[in-house]
Order: C-alpha cells, then structure tokens, then sequence
C-alpha cells in the first residue's frame, strides 16, 4: 500500500506460466493499457516459469525471471501454475519460490459481491501470511519397524513473520475505513468500524497457533493509540468458515497463518460465485505480485472460456497498491457493470468467452 510515485512509465513482468494464465494475463494486459493518463505508461516484459516450463528446460523458476523482477520491474502479474500431485524431483512450485526470492510475505485476497446481484452481501479480505506454516515444504517420511510408513510434515510459525502480517492487516483495515468514510465512496456493505478477525487453531495447536495469535494481538496492544478505532476479534478456523457461510456480513479483514488462509480464500470465492471473480495480490514492502485465486484449468484451456475477471480485478488490485487507486476504481466499476449485466463465461453460468468479457470491461472502461 504506497503513495503513487511519480513514474514515467511502469514495468510489470508478465508471467502467464500454465494453462489458461496464458489467456486471462493477456486480457489484464489489454485493461491496463486502456487506462490511458490514468497511470504512467506500461510496459509488459514477458517472463518465464511453471510446470510446462520446468518439462521443456527442467527449472520452474529461471534464474533470470528472478533477476528480471529484482532488478527491472516495479510489479508483476503471475497467471496460473499446473503442480503436479505427486512428487517429481526437482520440482518446487515457482509461484511459492518467487514469494519467498521477493520477500512477498502477504497474500492480500478481497472477496466482495456487486450490489444489484443475488446472494449475500459480502465485502471480507482475508490476509493470508505468505512465507511459513506448513509451506516451508519441510516433510520427511520413514519405514517403521512394523513394515508401515510414517509421513511427517515440520510446521513453522514464527513471531516476526505473525506480527508483521498483523501489522499489514491493520493497516488494512485503517485504510478500508477510511475508503468507507470517503464522500462519494461506493457501496461495500460493510457497517461499523474497521475491523480485524484473527484466524486460528490454538484450542489445538496451542503452540504454532498460540505463538501466531499472541504476536497478532501484540501488534494491536502496543499500537492501541494508532489502532484504536480497529475492532479485535478471534474465530477458530473451523468456526471461521461455518460463520462465513452463514453469516459472512459479519467479516471485514481477517487474518490467518499460510495454510489456515490458502484454504479459507478459496472457499469463500464461492460466496460470491466463482474462483474466476476473485483476485490477490502477494505483497511486501519493496514489490507487489497480482495474481488470480483460480488454478491453471487444464479442462478448459485453449477453450477461450476462462473467466478473465479475477485476472483484470488482480490488475486493479496491483494498481491501487502501487497507489494508483483512481485508475483501480475505474475498472473495478467496468467489471461491476459487466457482471450486472449478464455478460458471463461458463463458471457463472454464461455463454460468453473470455474474449466477450473482456471486450465488454473495456468498453465500460
């Protein structure tokens, strides 16, 4: 979340990796340059990495994608990754590394409905930590003397990386109340003050999970001067996603450790109707990564019936953390009247290919 600069153009490397990434990423990229003034001038540097790029010259993430990112970018866009299910040596997810290489320690995921649409009012973010849990891969598995195997997986929580995106989710939420507060601001559904869930398991995991909801209050107890119009409170994880089905007006940003939260941004997309709807951000405090919720859809790609919507939103999303929040607005209003108005792909229940979409967004751009 920063200030706009004041840039003569803007570097975004353009990672479609597999499937349909390689379709929704162009259509994000036909949304940015439509934008105009509104942003400094774009280029789009084209990168490598993925499943299909570790089969043709065996690395998921080339070193140069990294160095291209670190020392040429301002920001990037990331389109789907294909990972198999089994393990293939020598393989690691590029998306997980290249959070790890870019220090992107949060990843940032609204889910929020369009007024004038059925069903519940939703306007949550969920504040994924990005960097540990059980996603440090660190697993083992051994024979035991009875003939059988033991599978172990090593999971990490520490108290720098829980108070650090704490601290981001707070910030957060100061920013979308003062967004709310704004005159003029549009409709989020959202009443009340801001508003912080923290998301655990320490009924169980008293450790791991105790560590991350100690550091997250610590962060709100020793800034209470700044934080003091924030709303605090805890739902077990498992709590967390009966109230989100059931009542899930009553959640404004919520923050969770890397598993807890991977797995509750997906579910929720389906409040609003599709994976296809719903974008993040992996952010930390030097770059910013957008990246669409949905997988890589090997079933419909080369189809032309991906939904490009979480892409394009993914796009704006960057954009108003790169301070560019007019520009961000203008196409999150595109793509509200676009899903007003019945223009849909399949995933929603539509008949329009993704290039319709698209085309439609840009025209109410």
């Amino acid at each position: 979340m920063a200030a706009a600069l004041k840039r003569t153009s803007l570097k975004i490397g353009m990672i479609p990796a597999d499937g349909i990434g390689k379709e929704v990423l162009p259509a994000a990229q036909r949304v940015i340059e439509a934008l105009g003034s509104a942003i400094p001038k774009p280029e789009f540097i084209p990168l490598a990495a993925g499943w299909e790029e570790f089969n043709k010259n065996g690395k998921a993430l080339p070193d140069e994608t990294v160095r291209v990112l670190k020392e040429e970018c301002d920001a990037a866009m990331f389109g789907s990754v294909s990972s198999p299910s089994h393990k293939v040596p020598g393989y690691s997810s590029p998306i997980v590394a290249l959070r790890k290489h870019l220090d992107l320690y949060a990843n940032v995921r609204p889910v929020q409905s369009v007024s004038g649409t059925p069903g519940p009012d939703v306007n949550m973010v969920i504040v994924r930590e990005n960097t540990e849990c059980l996603y440090v891969k660190r697993e083992e598995i051994k024979d035991l003397p009875d003939g059988s195997k033991i599978a172990i997986a090593e999971r990490q929580i520490t108290s720098t990386a829980s108070e650090r995106i704490a601290k981001l989710a707070f910030e957060l939420a100061l920013r979308r109340g003062a967004e709310r507060a704004t005159p003029g601001a549009p409709e989020t559904f959202w009443k009340g003050p801001p508003q912080v869930t923290i998301v655990h398991k320490s009924n169980v995991l008293a450790v791991t999970d105790g560590l991350f909801r100690e550091s997250a209050r610590k962060v709100y107890e020793e800034n209470k001067d700044r934080y003091s119009g924030v709303k605090v409170n805890e739902q077990l994880v498992d709590s967390f996603v009966y109230r989100a089905f059931r009542e899930p007006e009553i959640f404004d940003v919520c923050v969770a450790p890397n598993l807890y939260g991977d797995i509750i941004s997906d579910g929720a997309a389906a409040l609003v109707g599709s994976l296809g709807l719903v974008p993040s951000v992996n952010a930390g405090d030097n770059f910013v990564m957008g990246e669409p919720v949905h997988g890589s859809a090997p079933d419909i790609e080369g189809k032309n019936i991906a939904n490009p919507i979480a892409s394009i939103r993914s796009a704006a999303l960057l954009l108003s953390w790169l301070g560019y929040t007019d520009a961000a607005n203008r196409i999150n209003v595109a793509v509200d009247n676009v899903i007003r108005s019945g223009i849909a792909t399949p995933d929603l229940g539509g008949k329009n290919s993704t290039t319709e979409v698209t085309d439609a967004i840009l025209k109410n751009l």
